[in-house]
């Protein structure tokens, strides 16, 4: 078995980012010998991650296999043929800019929305490494189960097709990691970028002690909104109702695991906006989508009440209470998720 994985190792497998969700990432395809190169941003930390097997900030559930080597140079990655790029989604087009990556698959594992530009990942990945082959691999996933080997299921997108799915599935499964093929790269990442943003709805919800009624038609009425805004941006319904839509957005709105959950709770028990995240060593991706997904859907004529009330929460302009309020005081209607 390799102990290590140099820069010329074609074999080898690249995570760039050593958060929690990277470094789970790392440590499940490391786990059949399989060399992994690592980029971490903290000199501190590839330096622990290499000398002490572990992720102490972000990941210290875990003994880290000894085939992941972390790295400070993203250099040393550019020429590996299979990246999973997992940095928050506001840092995606840096980072990638900084590596100069030319061709190769670069798997997107980061959720979210480019704040300014609300363009989804994969559209920033084509800006900024047009020769490269794009997937996202999204789906109801928490870090330390991954990291544990406890069974989880995935939606590998591949805007290649069928070949880039054959290339990355031998690449990326495991016996407890199980990628299900999608062609739909649009509807893996508007599940994931939506299902952030009602979690810290579902958040508030458990943080103002409202029940387990109340955060269940949140859930319904989220994915509606997801739905709607999914099909009017060119997604199928199928992704949408499947691991990568429905599964992510059932899993973060049950569980304190959740980072976007746990900020909403935050909320929820009456803790500002801006202490809340001002608090965490780790991104809510939520917080960033919420206003930028609220913008998009305006402009685009799609109802999305849930989103829009997250974002005002979050930019101060409701308190938690009053945004919960406003939810329920909405005109009586017909229960249809696309109208």
């Amino acid at each position: 078995m390799s102990q290590g994985v140099g820069a010329g190792d074609s074999a080898a497998i690249g995570v760039v980012g050593a958060g929690a969700w990277g470094t789970a990432l790392a440590q499940t395809l490391a786990s059949d010998g399989r060399a992994v190169l690592l980029w971490a941003r903290e000199a501190e930390l590839v330096d622990q991650i290499n000398t002490e097997r572990r992720n102490a900030l972000f990941l210290p559930s875990a003994t880290l296999h000894p085939t992941i080597r972390a790295t400070g140079d993203l250099a040393e990655l550019a020429a590996l043929p299979v990246l999973l790029v997992v940095t928050p989604a506001q840092h995606l087009a840096s980072v990638l800019g900084a590596m100069g990556r030319k061709g190769g698959d670069l798997v997107l594992c980061a959720k979210g929305i480019e704040a300014g530009t609300g363009r989804l990942m994969a559209d920033v990945a084509r800006d900024v490494a047009p020769d490269a082959e794009i997937a996202v691999l999204s789906g109801p996933t928490f870090a330390h189960e991954v990291a544990a080997g406890l069974p989880t299921a995935i939606t590998l997108a591949c805007a290649g097709g069928e070949a880039q799915w054959q290339r990355l599935s031998a690449a990326i499964a495991r016996p407890t990691f199980r990628p299900y093929y999608s062609d739909d790269v649009t509807g893996a990442e508007i599940g994931g970028a939506v299902k952030n943003v009602l979690a810290i709805a579902c958040g508030v919800v458990d943080g103002l002690q409202l029940g387990q009624n109340a955060r269940a038609a949140l859930i319904s009425r989220g994915f509606a909104e997801m739905q709607r805004f999914g099909m009017a941006m060119g997604a199928q319904a199928e992704t949408l109702s499947g691991l990568s839509g429905l599964g992510d957005l059932v899993l973060t709105c049950s569980s304190t695991s959740s980072r976007n959950f746990s900020l909403g709770k935050a909320l929820g028990g009456g803790t500002s906006a801006a202490a809340a995240l001002a608090d965490r060593a780790t991104v809510a991706e939520g917080a960033f989508t919420a206003p930028v997904l609220a913008d998009l859907a305006r402009s685009k004529g799609i109802s999305m009440p849930i989103v829009e009330a997250v974002a005002a929460l979050l930019d101060g302009r409701m308190p938690a209470r009053e945004v919960v309020a406003h939810l329920l005081s909405r005109p009586l209607r017909a229960e249809n998720p696309l109208g």
